[in-house]
């Protein structure tokens, strides 16, 4: 009876604390719907809609089997944000964290989808579907950084990306610790059950931890081969003690495969490997040995000295029969294919026995942004009345937020906040004293409330626009001081008090109007000379008032006559007023709101191009001359030649006074003047992109990785066209003179005379065919039916002039084709990518990453507008030329070696996307067994 009284107390406990385990999982159903318990594990799964707002629940063809959680899926948007879950931990205690990914079967027109999967600032995993059937599960063993982690999807490739469940699952005590744990994730690269019964997995409630061991008779491609002969599986139904230090379920224990010929081999796949891991293996003996049966083996392959010698004898090292023995290796190098076998030693009677293994590869642990920099933009972010923004995790990693610019730092440096116009409220947080590297801040056209916090700290602050707000208070002195302040914009707020005298010598651009309280230090000797007047006596004060009365009265009467003379002409000469003729647009905004196109009269025109002197090019509708305003801005003042060319005069001024885009020229104002039609722009200091790859005179020269991210901006110029913008806005006019370079290098996209907009209910517009030679895209051409393809097409010709250094256009270099499209397109069909290499770029450059920008520029050239990629995907593409230019020595070894003489899109994806080999070469992980 005390027998039974001891079970039960055992039994309930460990029922108690299974039951506590997984009231703590957090089971995610992503494009779930409802709540539901699954009857196979008696796990509770909820919807994900509490977690994540963003997406689109995705109905499964075929989904897997029958379990719920996989006839959804949540699908993201193809563009350059990541899309993150926020899961809450404790800090310091070890997780399991678990991502599956399961696609179903595709529909017509649909690829493969192939995207990154980031834990934090970590890039985890590229998820790559393959297998339509297959269920993708990726789990990181983790010891939370702080009280929540980030699981992030983004970066897509191929397809849309997406994520079927995810998973968090507390562990125990000293499960998975390791020395390397502040600098290292575990990623689980295999667990496995063998002599498994079924091919089914065993999980919770067998492993009340709920890790996944996959049976060894699952089978794969080069997963699980090479046996070796007199193998034999085995298993009991006796209990197993389990209580070792990492708490393998007993129905794994259960089993396991012997070899009866003295010898246990296989071979195993480990992706993303050569790599670091943590190697488990998992020995009990669940066979009834006689009195002179022993069981010795070693590990005979991989060959490690420090571990070959050592002898497995499971009874001796666990004190009796049917008791686990685990001995680790808790940092060993393992590579892509690992041969693994162990062999009977000469004085043991039976062969080797094995139950399960475990291997988890060493992630080094990404550094986040730094926290002083993370307190201040999610203070911003959660501060817009708009709530639009994206859970997208970390501000700065792998690509930062839309509205922050990063240094490459280690921790990386938050170095410009962007929110102009972004309906931001309250105060200014004070912590922003705290961000030392930033160097421009734009907080200008939002609701800011209260006085401008200490900012004394930052002193590689270079920019600062608060104007258009309403904060208040007085302007501290020490402003004038900070050592690199370039620029201050503090207009149109309620700032009371005298300016500091240094920021008005000249050597900071300030702007202080419309804020009334605001005034200069008192420092005006007409007080003196009233003094002095008043001395003098009453008749001279009467004799000066007389005389500024008359003279008060002649200037009314003139400024009256010139008024109505004026406006008998019909004209205005008053800046930030417009014509009032037939041709006048309304373009709304204030003239405060100084990203609005306004009027700038004729006469300031000419003072400021000092009579249209200095020519730098042409434009599509007329010429450009060189310009300085007042202000010291320079300008770029386009004059259309032809005046019946109204309509694309109205159609730039409107179209770039609504649009605004760091990647696209800015309109800065506009003149309707004595028959002149004329647009302003910001003047582009490194002209064109064209100046820079077919002028022999110029001799800046770009290297490949300069021209990748002129590629990138001017990429992303146009995706803001197509998709930022309501209507979209085609451009329909892209090449390489209307890309431009700022002082910095960076592109915009200029030039907008041939845009047009397209319908909202439409997916084309009609139009007559207009572009250039040499850029037109043929099927546009042919039947004169616009869409977003048709850009790029044309954008398409620009990457292959980035690549060969020639024009879209010539009969010396392509014969009687005439045509790089059809030049290029030859070559790299063939497989020979070199022959249309800019010879300034052979070897300087990784050709795998031409070969990225090749194939791609392919696809945007292709004949039919549904078989050319969306600009997301072009982006895409060439970030990640980037990152092969930019790779260490291991990818682009790896990349290289798996590329020759392969040109096809599959093999791209493959050999230079799929394939990243860390390297712990520098990590200093010493080798050792426990």
């Amino acid at each position: 009876m005390s027998s039974l009284s001891h079970f039960l107390v055992v039994f309930l406990f460990f029922i108690s604390s299974v039951v506590c385990q997984v009231e703590e999982f957090i089971s995610l159903d992503c494009g779930g719907t409802s709540n539901y318990t699954d009857r196979s594990t008696g796990i509770a799964w909820i919807p994900d809609r509490d977690y994540m707002n963003y997406g689109q629940p995705v109905g499964v063809i075929n989904p897997n089997g029958n379990l719920v959680q996989y006839q959804r899926r949540r699908d993201f948007p193809i563009d350059n944000k990541k899309y993150c879950y926020t899961l809450a931990t404790q800090e310091r205690r070890r997780y399991l964290v678990r991502a599956t990914f399961q696609y179903g079967n595709l529909k017509n027109e649909e690829t493969y989808p192939q995207f990154q999967l980031y834990l934090d600032a970590t890039q985890w995993y590229t998820v790559s579907i393959l297998d339509a059937s297959r269920i993708y599960a990726k789990e990181m063993i983790i010891r939370a950084p702080s009280d929540s982690i980030d699981v992030c999807i983004c970066c897509a490739t191929t397809g849309s990306p997406f994520i079927s469940t995810l998973e968090l699952r507390p562990l125990n005590l000293s499960m998975y610790a390791t020395d390397y744990e502040d600098n290292f994730f575990l990623d689980v690269a295999a667990r496995l059950n063998f002599g498994a019964p079924s091919e089914d997995s065993v999980r919770y409630p067998d492993d009340p931890y709920d890790r996944i061991w996959q049976s060894d008779l699952i089978k794969r491609p080069n997963y699980l081969v090479g046996v070796a002969p007199g193998t034999e599986r085995i298993n009991t139904s006796k209990n197993v003690n389990t209580k070792t230090r990492e708490y393998p379920p007993v129905k794994v224990m259960q089993t396991a495969v012997v070899g009866t010929k003295g010898v246990l081999s296989y071979r195993l796949n480990l992706d993303n490997f050569p790599a670091n891991a943590r190697a488990y293996a998992y020995f009990a003996e669940i066979e009834d040995l006689g009195a002179n049966e022993t069981r010795k083996f070693k590990l005979s392959q991989p060959i490690m000295p420090d571990y070959n010698n050592a002898v497995v004898n499971i009874a001796e090292n666990a004190n009796g029969s049917y008791t686990l023995y685990e001995p680790s290796y808790m940092n060993v190098t393992l590579e892509f294919v690992l041969s693994f076998s162990f062999a009977r030693t000469r004085d043991s009677t039976q062969g080797p026995l094995l139950n399960a293994m475990e291997i988890c590869r060493y992630l080094r642990i990404a550094p986040k942004t730094d926290g002083h920099d993370l307190i201040v933009a999610n203070f911003l972010r959660l501060m817009s009345a708009e709530s639009i923004w994206t859970n997208e995790g970390d501000p700065c990693v792998p690509t930062p937020w839309e509205w922050v610019a990063c240094s490459s730092t280690t921790p990386p440096r938050i170095t410009k906040i962007l929110l102009s116009r972004k309906n931001v409220t309250g105060e200014i947080p004070s912590e922003l004293n705290n961000m030392e590297a930033l160097t421009e801040l734009w907080l200008d056209g939002n609701s800011l409330e209260g006085p401008l916090p200490d900012i004394s700290n930052l002193i590689n602050l270079k920019i600062v626009h608060i104007e258009n707000n309403r904060l208040n208070g007085s302007i501290p002195s020490y402003l004038s001081s900070l050592p690199s302040l370039q620029e201050l914009y503090i207009q149109n707020n309620s700032f009371t008090g005298e300016i500091p005298s240094g920021l008005l010598n000249g050597k900071i651009i300030f702007h202080y109007g419309d804020n009334p309280q605001l005034h200069k230090e008192v420092q005006d000797k007409k007080h003196f000379k009233l003094i002095l007047g008043i001395s003098v006596g009453v008749l001279a004060i009467l004799s000066v008032l007389l005389v500024g009365s008359l003279l008060l009265i002649c200037n009314r009467q003139r400024k009256t006559f010139q008024q109505q003379k004026s406006d008998s002409k019909g004209g205005s000469k008053r800046s930030g007023t417009k014509p009032s003729n037939a041709y006048s647009i309304n373009l709304g905004g204030h003239l405060k709101d100084e990203r609005i196109a306004y009027y700038i009269t004729l006469s300031d025109l000419e003072e400021a191009t000092q009579n249209f002197s200095k020519k730098i090019g042409s434009g599509s509708f007329g010429s450009v001359y060189y310009g300085k305003m007042k202000d010291g801005k320079e300008v770029a003042v386009k004059i259309m030649a032809d005046l019946s060319s109204q309509g694309q005069f109205v159609t730039e001024v409107a179209l770039l006074s609504r649009i605004h885009h760091r990647n696209l020229v800015p309109l800065i104002g506009y003149c309707e003047e004595e028959h002149q039609r004329i647009l302003v722009y910001e003047y582009m200091h490194n002209g064109t992109l064209r100046d820079h790859i077919h002028d022999n005179a110029n001799q800046k020269q770009l290297d490949w990785l300069a021209r990748l991210c002129i590629a990138e901006d001017a990429a992303k110029g146009l995706e803001y066209l197509h998709t930022g913008c309501n209507p979209s806005i085609i451009h329909r006019d892209v090449k390489t003179s209307n890309i431009l370079l700022d002082i910095n290098m960076r592109a915009k996209v200029s030039d907008f005379g041939l845009s047009r907009q397209t319908e909202e209910d439409l997916t084309h517009v009609s139009s007559v065919a207009r572009g250039t030679v040499g850029y037109l895209d043929p099927e546009y051409y042919a039947n004169q039916q616009l869409t977003e393809k048709s850009d790029v097409y044309s954008f398409g010709v620009v990457l292959l002039e980035l690549i060969s250094g020639r024009k879209p256009i010539s009969a010396e270099d392509y014969g009687p084709e005439m045509n790089i499209v059809h030049w290029a397109r030859s070559l790299i069909r063939k497989g020979d990518v070199i022959s249309i290499v800019d010879p300034f770029l052979l070897g300087n450059v990784k050709i795998e990453s031409i070969w990225r920008i090749a194939e791609v520029a392919i696809q945007c050239v292709e004949q039919h507008g549904a078989s050319r990629p969306r600009m997301q995907e072009v982006i895409l593409a060439i970030q990640d030329a980037v990152k092969i230019e930019k790779g260490t020595d291991c990818n682009q070894k790896l990349a290289s070696s798996s590329s020759k003489a392969q040109s096809s899109r599959k093999t791209l994806l493959t050999s230079f996307l799929e394939i990243e080999s860390p390297d712990l070469s520098n990590d200093c992980l010493v080798p050792s067994a426990r």
